[in-house]
């Protein structure tokens, strides 16, 4: 079957002709009595399609799609796991689904008892004291963080306007920083990947407000020495933030409160398996130690007299982060993956993780050297071999060979410090059956870089659309329209 036959790139409007439709009126509409000005002068240019036509255009976009559901979906730090169904049961059940945001708390006393729950069990599953709900992703978690700290530091009338980043953490960290008005201070990471504590020695000043922290970093790596770093830090003032963008690898195994983190956020799309992408709502946590309660954002969940209420007098509190409260949608997905594991269900869903990354990094590490010379967390770094490098073969042309062999690219060149890296996390919802198919297919894929390096070149070759441009489809898109 040739590329034309297998797919057909028209877009729905090179498909339209004339005088079909997929609806019908049984009456003309009067027409209505608006101002000619207002009205078109030509009919609007949209397809004229069936609705079977419609129907068969849409279904065959949507197995185009790499998706989770679909394909293995290796993306190193984005933790591609799979999005039990039961969750969106949860979600779309019609008293949650239907209930209005501005609904009077009376109304909403199984929505609040939800929020509530889910703080307490957080913040217990992490060594926290406290939390909230509120932020809707990752990066705005980062952000309410970061307000928490600034608050709280400008309570103390102590004035540190400095925020310590390792170049092993995720990058929307210095981003966050900067946002919140601090000055993002890197420092880079000893040979091993991990924080030299003589470099953070160093850098730790009466200015430094907060260590941020990736905890395992980017690399897939724990920072061993965290009881050390942290004690180093609450000695010169200076707060301790985790990224718990990585919590997949910890969840059930350590408690990051009892290394003494006193701020960190969760990703309910990581760990908790809700959606991830897309562009649409997210969620998020903020878990504090009981010193940071009182900057919270409001509204505040409380708990009185057996009834939820939303508390506003809270004169430290950072304030509102959000209009209404939160994604709750999002948060019911999470809600019910968290209901559903106790404390031994996480263990083994993080010691899963951490023997999948491993066993892919194993049978890989001769063709794919590992960045690091140690058993990794919940993904391995890899670079291509001496034998592509040498042949011209970059980390791209892997990733776009794999889509040829069913696969979605694993995260490229990142993080930043690995040269052409590769970062894989299978996590633990992937089976032994498919980790040795990916596995084989970057044997597969090596061999035939070290034979024929054109093939990798050109990847991917059966794919709906080549290899773009990229600079030039991101500049000067292609949006083809029928005149």
């Amino acid at each position: 079957m040739n590329d034309v036959q297998k797919f057909d790139n028209r877009l729905s409007i090179e498909k339209s002709v004339s005088g079909r439709q997929g609806l019908s009126f049984k009456r003309k509409l009067d027409e209505p009595n608006i101002d000619s000005k207002f009205l078109r002068k030509s009919e609007p240019k949209i397809p004229e399609m069936a609705e079977f036509d419609v129907v068969r255009h849409f279904t065959k976009l949507s197995k185009m799609n790499f998706s989770v559901d679909t394909h293995f979906y290796p993306l190193g730090s984005c933790t591609m796991k799979y999005n039990p169904k039961i969750n969106e049961e949860t979600a779309s059940l019609e008293k949650f689904a239907n209930l209005h945001p501005l609904s009077l708390e009376d109304s909403a006393q199984g929505t609040l008892e939800i929020i509530y729950d889910m703080k307490e069990r957080l913040s217990k599953l992490c060594g926290m004291d406290d939390g909230t709900m509120w932020p809707v992703a990752g990066a705005h978690s980062e952000l309410t963080g970061i307000l928490i700290s600034k608050k709280y530091f400008e309570i103390k009338k102590d004035l540190r306007d400095e925020i310590i980043v390792p170049d092993s953490a995720h990058g929307t960290n210095p981003a966050t920083a900067t946002m919140a008005g601090f000055k993002t201070v890197n420092i880079n990471s000893g040979a091993d990947g991990r924080i030299d504590l003589n470099v953070l020695k160093q850098h730790l000043n009466p200015k430094t407000a907060v260590l941020m922290l990736t905890i395992p970093n980017t690399l897939g790596i724990f920072e061993t020495q965290i009881e050390e770093i942290v004690k180093m830090c609450h000695n010169n003032g200076t707060l301790v933030y985790m990224d718990g963008a990585n919590m997949n690898a910890l969840i059930g195994l350590v408690k990051p409160g009892d290394f003494g983190i006193d701020i960190m956020h969760l990703n309910f799309h990581k760990t908790f398996s809700t959606p991830h992408g897309g562009g649409g709502p997210g969620n998020g946590a903020i878990l504090v130690k009981k010193h940071l309660s009182n900057y919270l954002p409001t509204p505040v969940v409380t708990k009185k007299d057996n009834k939820y209420i939303l508390d506003e007098n809270r004169p430290d509190s950072i304030g509102r982060i959000k209009a209404f409260i939160t994604n709750t949608a999002v948060l019911l997905r999470a809600y019910t993956y968290v209901i559903m594991h106790g404390a031994d269900d996480f263990k083994e869903i993080a010691e899963n993780a951490i023997i999948n990354a491993n066993y892919v990094r194993s049978k890989l590490n001769d063709l794919y050297p590992s960045y690091a010379n140690e058993y990794c967390m919940h993904e391995c770094v890899l670079t291509p071999s001496k034998e592509l490098l040498d042949k011209g073969i970059k980390t791209v042309d892997i990733g776009k060979r794999l889509l040829d062999y069913g696969f979605h690219a694993p995260t490229t060149y990142f993080p930043l410090i690995v040269h052409e890296a590769l970062m894989i996390e299978p996590t633990e919802t992937e089976n032994k059956e498919m980790l040795d198919e990916f596995i084989s297919a970057m044997i597969k894929i090596h061999d035939e870089g070290v034979s024929n390096p054109d093939i990798l070149k050109n990847a991917p070759h059966t794919m709906p659309v080549k290899r773009l441009d990229e600079v030039r489809a991101a500049r000067n898109p292609d949006i083809r329209w029928q005149k």
